[in-house]
């Protein structure tokens, strides 16, 4: 079961974090994985660690919010049918704390980036014969996050997205769905406690990690579990669902 035999996958933001453990997991379970990552270092770094476990891998460097630059790396690999969109970036801020700029780059990464994606594959998987897609969204998009504007927005706009392919390429063969993970521990929640509260990280990724009712944050790995069943044969009836891998985050926090 759960098997990617036969597959083409392309992963964004593949060089660490939860792209790291999807790209490493869906090579595992054998489909050839196209890593696409802004570092090309990092995404080589995933690559690496791939090939030494005898699968197969390649990395490309790509900044997702260039439509021109997905065109060109998605031309590259005409045989995708599987896509996972986890490219993002995060930003902290109220409405009226949000500069222009930095709501544009989250707007132009986490909303545009998929939209790019989306826009580029699609063709492909229709001239395969279908296809299954994978959008990252975030507890974020389901309820009120403090500090968390722009990002919760571009949540929200992934969820809207995956509806609306779901939809429209049902007849296609193309599934659409997304999860939405509450805090997974990362390099980036790492350097997100480090950056916003020196000399109070210990105390800081307590708080975190205590916010989920289970008790702790995800892992990469755990999110990668679910991420390789919605995109596998198994879940062949699943589509423009979202899932919520939240340690009870939005059920059981009261």
């Amino acid at each position: 079961m759960l098997s990617l035999k036969g597959k083409t996958a392309i992963v964004t933001g593949g060089g660490s974090g939860i792209g790291k453990a999807v790209a490493t997991t869906f090579a595992r379970q054998g489909a050839v994985v196209h890593v696409v990552d802004l570092s090309l270092e990092g995404g080589q770094q995933t690559v690496n660690e791939i090939v030494a476990a005898g699968g197969q891998a390649f990395a490309h460097a790509c900044d997702v919010s260039n439509q021109q630059q997905v065109d060109e790396v998605f031309g590259k690999i005409p045989a995708a049918t599987l896509l996972v969109n986890n490219a993002g970036v995060a930003h902290v801020g109220k409405a009226a704390t949000t500069t222009e700029q930095d709501f544009d780059r989250v707007y132009n990464i986490n909303v545009k980036g998929a939209y790019n994606c989306l826009h580029a594959v699609l063709p492909v998987m229709q001239a395969k014969g279908g296809g299954a897609i994978l959008n990252l969204s975030s507890i974020a998009a389901i309820v009120g996050i403090a500090d968390r504007f722009a990002y919760s927005m571009s949540k929200g706009a992934i969820h809207g997205m995956t509806l609306s392919v779901a939809r429209d390429y049902m007849a296609d063969g193309i599934r659409c769905n997304s999860v939405c993970p509450a805090r997974v521990h990362t390099p980036f929640v790492d350097g997100f406690i480090s950056k916003n509260y020196p000399g109070k990280e210990e105390e800081m990724f307590e708080k975190l990690s205590k916010s989920q009712p289970i008790g702790r944050m995800g892992t990469p790995q755990e999110v990668a579990n679910l991420i390789l069943y919605l995109c596998s044969d198994e879940a062949s009836f699943i589509t423009g669902c979202d899932y919520h891998i939240d340690g009870g985050f939005i059920k059981l926090n009261n």
